[in-house]
């Protein structure tokens, strides 16, 4: 297979020019220019950017247990078509991932049906309880490397310090929902302007920052690798900022909605504008624009969250918070962030693939694009300008933020392996 006079951008090796890239098997073979191969597909890319294969942090797949949200087939699908070839899924489901069994399911449904590689994240605590910790050592033997009670705070300082402790043993990322349950009871949105103009109880940015500051706290303490997700605070990203500063060892990410999408969007009653945590004011929401272009935010994650229609379509308070994220990352960096200039190119791939599969510990995705490497690969027109919701969505679910919003940017071939999973825009089955 040759990709023909693509413009690859590849941060892992600094790689940013017009080339033709050669895949034979599962691998790349080589990278330059005027290539030809004597047998097999051409496919002009003229035009065209290809990249390494975009990898999330944090995707709910819902299975086993809330097969009526989303599935492991249906979400990689998405994934695929969004143009990840790696996922890390949340550990929420029912049962919860908090044990070796849970967890080989899921690698287990995953090799027979996905699209793309799925890394099951496990539960810090049994139950999402808050109070026992899983077993680690046999959870990072089953080679589990994200650890996260993700939809709920670790509120115990005594439990969040246990676990970073634990992570410095056996070299694994304790992932933090970081929302002070007591500042935030009975939330509905963002404490604002807004919230008082629509009547609806907001939750302060405080209540994710004092977190933030407590496990940074605890992170210094212990040595212990944390992982903050789906930040969404203005104070959040100087803590991190200033944490980073001092050599710990701590990353975060970001998710598309957060950077773009605004309280104030939710004057309409919106319910897909309901996420968790809150969109904020344009003050945050600049903040982290910043902070992902300045690198203290190391990783845009989608937090796809899917729900079924009937959930989203209850009164604003009473549905459940979470957008749909796979299909539209991409796209939503691209319009936001890259178009305006806020973001390079190869920034933007980087955010997207090369430092969330570093943070993961996964050798073989993000990069490079060079001879010898994996053939996971995106290629996407950057050009290309579409309306979420114009054509049906991969995954079950569609509780987009951003339905009907025009973005730029759309995935045209994924490969796995040097297996399409994606061709001309569609899945392969």
């Amino acid at each position: 297979m040759l990709f023909r006079g693509a413009r690859v951008v590849d941060p892992a090796s600094g790689q940013d020019g017009e080339w033709d890239v050669l895949v034979e098997d599962e691998t790349i073979l080589e990278v330059g220019p005027s290539l030809t191969v004597s047998a097999g597909d051409v496919i002009d890319t003229g035009g065209l950017f290809l990249a390494p294969g975009l990898v999330d942090l944090h995707a709910h797949l819902r299975e086993p247990g809330f097969e009526h949200k989303e599935t492991i087939d249906t979400g990689t699908r998405a994934a695929a078509a969004g143009g990840y070839t790696a996922i890390c899924s949340m550990p929420n489901t029912d049962p919860v991932a908090d044990n070796a069994a849970v967890v080989a399911e899921v690698r287990a449904l995953a090799e027979k049906v996905s699209l793309c590689d799925v890394h099951p994240a496990a539960a810090i605590t049994r139950g999402l309880q808050g109070e026992a910790l899983t077993d680690m050592a046999e959870l990072s033997e089953a080679g589990v490397r994200l650890f996260t009670d993700d939809g709920r705070c670790v509120e115990s300082s005594r439990v969040m310090r246990l676990a970073l402790e634990y992570a410095t043993q056996f070299d694994i990322v304790i992932c933090q929902h970081a929302q002070d349950a007591a500042l935030s009871e009975g939330w509905q949105m963002h404490e604002g302007h807004y919230s008082a103009l629509l009547g609806l109880t907001g939750v302060p940015a405080e209540a994710e920052e004092v977190v933030v500051a407590r496990d940074l706290a605890l992170a210094r303490l212990t040595g212990g690798r944390l992982h903050l997700t789906h930040l969404s605070a203005a104070g959040s990203v100087e803590l991190v900022a200033g944490a980073k500063a001092r050599g710990m060892r701590v990353t975060a990410d970001v998710t598309p909605h957060h950077l773009s999408l605004l309280d104030e969007d939710l004057v309409g009653y919106d319910t897909n504008l309901r996420v968790n945590p809150p969109l904020r004011s344009a003050e945050h929401r600049d903040a982290l624009r910043a902070g992902l272009a300045e690198g203290t935010l190391d990783a845009v994650a989608t937090d796809h969250a899917p729900h079924a229609p009937e959930e989203k379509e209850r009164e604003f308070d009473q549905a459940p918070p979470g957008t749909i994220g796979l299909e539209t990352a991409l796209a939503v960096v691209l319009t936001e962030l890259v178009s305006p200039g806020l973001l390079t190119l190869s920034d933007a791939v980087k955010r997207l693939s090369t430092a969330p599969a570093r943070i993961l510990g996964l050798s073989d995705q993000g990069g490079p694009i060079a001879p010898g490497g994996p053939a996971n690969l995106v290629v996407f027109d950057p050009a290309a300008e579409w309306t979420v919701g114009d054509r049906p969505f991969h995954s079950m679910a569609t509780n987009s933020a951003f339905l009907g919003r025009r973005l730029r940017g759309r995935v045209l071939h994924t490969m796995l392996r040097g297996a399409f999973t994606v061709r001309d825009g569609e899945p392969v089955r």
